[in-house]
Parts: C-alpha cells; sequence; structure tokens
C-alpha cells in the first residue's frame, strides 16, 4: 500500500479532477467513502444537485475563515493531498474498508487525530478500485495549522501496519531517500508523446550518467547542455540548478523545469559538490598511457570497496556504494557486446542503492571515484578485462544488497538484489564464449601437471575445489598467459588467493581465472618504464577521446551523428 503525500493551493481544481473523467477517462464511479462529516460533505458522485463548489467551499470554512483574520491573504499550500494505492496483485477493498484506511491515514498524519473536534476538514474520494485520494484543508477549526510533520513517513508507517491486519501484500518501507516518482499527468504525457519513460525518469538517467564521467562541476553542466538539456543555474546563498528535456514544454510553450534535488537527492547541487570540483585539476592525466590502466585501477578499487563493506565504517561504506553507482554507468558505457543493455539496466536500478540516510564519507572512495572516471575515457576493453570487471562488479552489488539488508534499508537491499540479477545476466552472456575459448586453449599436458603442482602448494586448503572445478580447463589457459606476461604463476596463485577468502566461492577456479586476468603485465610495465626513461614516451593516449558518449567531448559527438 503505497501513500504519496504533496500539498498544494487549489480546492476547487483538485475537486474536479477526483470527481471528473480523469485525464484518459480513467474514472469510474467517483464518490466519497470517508469525511470529516459524511453527512455535512456534499458528494458530486452520489448528489446530482451537489457541485465542486459547494464541496470546495465546506472543506475550505475554515480557511476562509483564517484568510479574513489575516487581511484577505490566503495561508500558504493549505490544500493536503494523498493518494493511497495497493500493490498490484492486492485483493479488492471495499467501500468500508477504505474508508478504515483514511480515517487510520488522517490520524496517524495528524490531519485529523481521532477524537480531535477541532481537526481539519477532510474527504477520502474513490474512483478506481485499487485506490483513492485523501484530501484536507490544512487549516483547524481554532485557526492553527496542523502538526503534520514528517507526514510523508507516518502515512507510510501506518500503511505497512495495514497491510499486515489487511491481509496485503507487504512494501519496503523507505527512508526519504528515494527520488520522486512520476506524477500520473506525467505518465500520461510521455503516452501522448510516445514515450516509455517520463522527462523526468530521461532527465535522472542523463544527469547520473554525466555525472559519472565528468571530472568537474563546470563540465557537468556543459555536457548536458551538448546533449541539448536546456539548463538552468542559480546562484547565491540558495544557489541549485533546473534542467528541462529537449521539446518538453508546458501548454504555454514554456520548458518543464526539474531541479536536481527533485530528480533525486544525491543530484542536488550541494551532494554535487562533494563529489566534484567546480573547477577540474590542472595537469589531471585524463587518458591512461597503457589502454588497460582504467580497467585493473577499477577492479582494484572495487576489491576495495568489498573489504570496506565489510568493516564498520558506515560513512565510508556509503561512499563507495556511491562510486560504485557512477562505476556502474562508465561500465555500460565502456563495454561493447549484447550484454550492454543488462549494463545500462544494472546502472539504472543501482541507483535506489546508491545512497541512504547514512551520509557519505566521499573523500573515502576518492580512489574507486577517480578510476571510475578513468573509464568514462577509456578505449574498448582489451582482452578479458572487461569480464573480469564485470565478476567484481557482480560480488560487490551482492555484497552491498547483504549490506543494507543488515542496516534495514529494504528499498535499497531489494534494488542492489535485482541490479544484481542484470549484472549476473550480463556476465554470463559476456563470461560463457570466453571460458569456453580459454578450456578450448589448454596448455600441453606437462605444464598443466605443472600448474596443478602450483596450486596444491600455493593454495593446500582449496586445491582440491579448484581442481575439480569446471572452469580448472580455462584457468590453466589463463595461467600460461600470465607466465608469459612475466608473472611466476605459484607467487601469482599466493597473491590472489590470499586476496579475498574462497571459501565461499562456489567455483573457485573461476574466481582465480578473472583474478588473474585483471593483473598487469610485467612485461609491458618493464618495457614503458624503459621507453619513460629514456624519454621516448609517446604522447598519443593523451590525444584519444574518451569512449563513452556521455564522456566525449561535444565537438566529437557531433561528428558522430
Amino acid at each position: 500500500m503505497v501513500p504519496d503525500v504533496s500539498t498544494g493551493s487549489d480546492s476547487r481544481g483538485l475537486i474536479a479532477y477526483l470527481f471528473g473523467p480523469g485525464r484518459r477517462d480513467e474514472h469510474t464511479n467517483p464518490h466519497i467513502v470517508a469525511a470529516w462529516d459524511m453527512a455535512g460533505a456534499p458528494d458530486p458522485g452520489r448528489d446530482p444537485a451537489a457541485t465542486y463548489t459547494q464541496l470546495a467551499k465546506r472543506l475550505d470554512h475554515h480557511v476562509d475563515l483564517r484568510t479574513r483574520e489575516l487581511g484577505g491573504k490566503k495561508p500558504a499550500k493549505h490544500v493536503w493531498h494523498c493518494p493511497v494505492r495497493t500493490a498490484p496483485g492486492d485483493r479488492y477493498l471495499t467501500d468500508a474498508e477504505w474508508a478504515e484506511v483514511a480515517r487510520r491515514v488522517v490520524h496517524a498524519t495528524g490531519i485529523a487525530p481521532e477524537g480531535d473536534e477541532r481537526a481539519c476538514r477532510w474527504i477520502a474520494v474513490r474512483h478506481a478500485d485499487d485506490h483513492i485520494h485523501i484530501m484536507a484543508t490544512t487549516v483547524r477549526v481554532d485557526g492553527r495549522r496542523p502538526r503534520i510533520h514528517q507526514d510523508g513517513r507516518r502515512a507510510q508507517a501506518e500503511c505497512r501496519k495495514i497491510e499486515t491486519e489487511y491481509g496485503l501484500r507487504r512494501l519496503r518501507s523507505g527512508d526519504l531517500t528515494a527520488p520522486r516518482t512520476p506524477t500520473g499527468a506525467e505518465r500520461a504525457k510521455a503516452g501522448r508523446q510516445g514515450h516509455s519513460v517520463t522527462a523526468r525518469q530521461w532527465l535522472r538517467e542523463r544527469a547520473y550518467a554525466v555525472a559519472a564521467a565528468v571530472h568537474a562541476e563546470a563540465d557537468y553542466f556543459t555536457v548536458l547542455q551538448s546533449l541539448s538539456i536546456k539548463v538552468k543555474t542559480r546562484l547565491g546563498p540558495e544557489s541549485g540548478y533546473s534542467l528541462a528535456a529537449p521539446g518538453d514544454t508546458n501548454s504555454a510553450g514554456e520548458p518543464v523545469w526539474y531541479g536536481g534535488s527533485k530528480l533525486a537527492p544525491d543530484l542536488s547541487i550541494n551532494r554535487l559538490r562533494e563529489r566534484l570540483p567546480e573547477q577540474e585539476i590542472a595537469d589531471r592525466p585524463r587518458f591512461a598511457a597503457d589502454p588497460a590502466e582504467p580497467w585493473q585501477h577499477t577492479i582494484t578499487a572495487i576489491e576495495t570497496a568489498h573489504i570496506v563493506l565489510d568493516s564498520d565504517d558506515d560513512a565510508a561504506a556509503q561512499a563507495h556504494l556511491a562510486a560504485f553507482g557512477d562505476t556502474r554507468y562508465n561500465i555500460a558505457s565502456a563495454t561493447l557486446g549484447p550484454h550492454r543493455a543488462e549494463l545500462r539496466a544494472a546502472a539504472s536500478t543501482f541507483n535506489r542503492a546508491r545512497r541512504s540516510a547514512t551520509r557519505a564519507d566521499h573523500q573515502a572512495a576518492t580512489a574507486l571515484s577517480q578510476a571510475a572516471k578513468e573509464l568514462a575515457y577509456a578505449s574498448n576493453e582489451p582482452g578479458g578485462l572487461a569480464i573480469a570487471l564485470l565478476f567484481a562488479a557482480v560480488h560487490l552489488v551482492r555484497a552491498a544488497a547483504k549490506w543494507h539488508e543488515q542496516r534495514g534499508h529494504a528499498q535499497q537491499a531489494a534494488a542492489a538484489e535485482e541490479a544484481f540479477r542484470y549484472l549476473q545476466a550480463s556476465y554470463q552472456q559476456a563470461a560463457t564464449p570466453v571460458l569456453a575459448d580459454l578450456a578450448h586453449r589448454v596448455p600441453r599436458a606437462a605444464t598443466a601437471r605443472r600448474f596443478e603442482q602450483d596450486v596444491r602448494a600455493a593454495l593446500p586448503n582449496h586445491a582440491d575445489r579448484i581442481l575439480t572445478d569446471l572452469t580448472w580447463a580455462a584457468l590453466t589457459t589463463t595461467l600460461a598467459q600470465a607466465e608469459t606476461a612475466g608473472h611466476n604463476p605459484r607467487r601469482l596463485l599466493i597473491e590472489v588467493g590470499t586476496r579475498r577468502e574462497l571459501d565461499s566461492a562456489e567455483r573457485p577456479a573461476e574466481v582465480l581465472n578473472w583474478r588473474i586476468t585483471a593483473q598487469p603485465n610485467r612485461r609491458t610495465q618493464a618495457a614503458r618504464s624503459r621507453s619513460t626513461t629514456s624519454g621516448t614516451t609517446s604522447t598519443s593516449a593523451r590525444s584519444r577521446p574518451p569512449a563513452t558518449s556521455v564522456g566525449r567531448r561535444p565537438e566529437e559527438r557531433s561528428r558522430r551523428r
């Protein structure tokens, strides 16, 4: 059961909507199921003689008295509106049951506490099977405003109790960090225009993707504008910004603006400034000399984030989840292949899991944040590093779900689990043919036996499970490649095998395979070191454009269209 509290100033306008046909003729049999006084509330849905104006005047009675006391100035935002909707699949509720729901909600929120004869006037209108609209005017009989602080949270808590008592589906309680859901009007507008998402949702996704890729606040607004998004900034003590989607206008032909905080709490200007400097730091290298480095740095940072989630530092853990949210967008942009759709879905879904009421210490996650931005400018993924990164991300998102669940963050835990399913599907799609190819290119038998001896010496407690794992054949090929790249297989197995425990791994050989894949090529590193020492470092990498459409310079993007 989902309540959604909002306020406004037009009583008659809201009444006309509640009792009218709806924007798409979806309202059926509108009528009042409960009110402050059923005998005193005209019901335009049942009484042909009752009018919207009559009902508005009855509801506004105390508002009008207070307005005269204030010399003609009507109290601000005096209309309180709370639709309450059952979840898909819930049973049908009778009018009497909806009336009880309404009375409990207005009591819990402070609109009309039970037994308070001086409470606000209110009605509950039903015009569909699955929801009601509770409407109230927030001036009491005594002229005072009701105490409705945190009314949304109190409505949520009461609905959780009602779900249990009525045998309805138990929904997850929020912590006031969820983004605003699109209104019915926004959804209807998107449908008329043939869009699958509303302008609010479209802007939110673009804003997250751009914030993940850019290095400074100024770049954030520049890139948004290059995507044909209108930007309006506010300076001064109450600084902020608003965005408007291309072609999204109101009835007067003016852009429909959405403030950053109205898109999502962590897209407000203050939250962005915690993660982005006002100007890009001078001389910061944007493009890596070795195309493998961004992928390797990100894998290492994700493994560190996993360790932080297991610690007691919640502020640092929350910061790593926020940075991992950025990483998800840049992985989707930098990765090629048919599994890209699942990666984008995982990035969007994980947004709900990237924030909670826990305040983040963003400085603690600098390494992951910087690695994510390196990835935004990476060239096409070299070798199997993209799959190794996916493998690390799959395990981190599962750890994120566990972290949220342990702290009672139900919505975030559910979002992380959903993101895990998208990531798992993407990983399986990308990894299966690669692992099969590695298994077909196994080294000669003598080399494989040597690697078996290395496993038994380096990881004796896990050797039997590793050697009987279906991925063992693929791991032998990866070990042979690592040896060619300058690594000692036995020392390498010790290093990657003890980095994190293997006891809980269902397929330990698969874990080791991707950990080894992520290791740098020592021969390449040595060659580059010699080249740097002799002063012959190539500068071509610095001129390479970023790989993502979000991070790409505006002039590069326009040429590709």
